[in-house]
């Protein structure tokens, strides 16, 4: 159901909202592009991983994908 202003709506009622920021630092917007690119390095991995294995997402492929994505051994 899609929602519309009416003609019957009261239009002087104000509902109190504060701005969003979306402006970010520096420093937020580089731990964001590092993450991102960690991500897609994950998932080009994983995505190198099902194809060497027959494309097939098995049990034992996930638990082999948690083993190496998941271990607390930074790849870094």
């Amino acid at each position: 159901m899609a929602y519309a202003p009416s003609a019957l709506a009261p239009h002087d009622l104000a509902i109190a909202q504060t701005p969003v920021r979306t402006d970010h630092g520096l420093w937020q917007r580089l731990i964001a592009a590092m993450m991102l690119s960690r991500q897609r390095q994950a998932d080009r991995e994983i995505g190198r991983y099902l194809t060497s294995t027959g494309g097939k997402f098995t049990d034992e492929a996930e638990r082999e994908i948690e083993r190496r994505f998941l271990s607390m051994s930074a790849r870094w």
